[in-house]
């Protein structure tokens, strides 16, 4: 049995709009519509928030997703590539 896992990234932090991934479109915030897709599909199994934010992460968890890790910094810069957050994110997941 193969499990997909949708990983979402949300980094708060942003320069260009403050908190971009909890601003609210129509009464939810905007990580609310990425969880939402993920867990309509019938083929991912687990959807799992990358954040930085403690905030952020009991906000997707509001929504229905996990965030059991918080995502170190040095994969949280302006500069980092989803790369680097994914390769963290199944890390954490081989490992636990």
């Amino acid at each position: 049995m193969v499990n997909v896992v949708a990983i979402i990234p949300a980094r708060s932090g942003s320069k260009s709009l403050a908190d971009k991934n909890i601003k609210e479109l129509s009464g939810h915030p905007l990580i609310a519509y990425s969880i939402a897709a993920a867990k309509m599909s019938k083929k991912i199994d687990r959807v799992i928030v990358s954040t930085n934010s403690q905030k952020y992460a009991k906000i997707a968890k509001q929504y229905g997703a996990e965030a059991p890790f918080i995502r170190p910094d040095e994969f949280s810069t302006d500069t980092s590539t989803d790369k680097d957050f994914l390769v963290h994110a199944m890390n954490w997941l081989e490992k636990k």
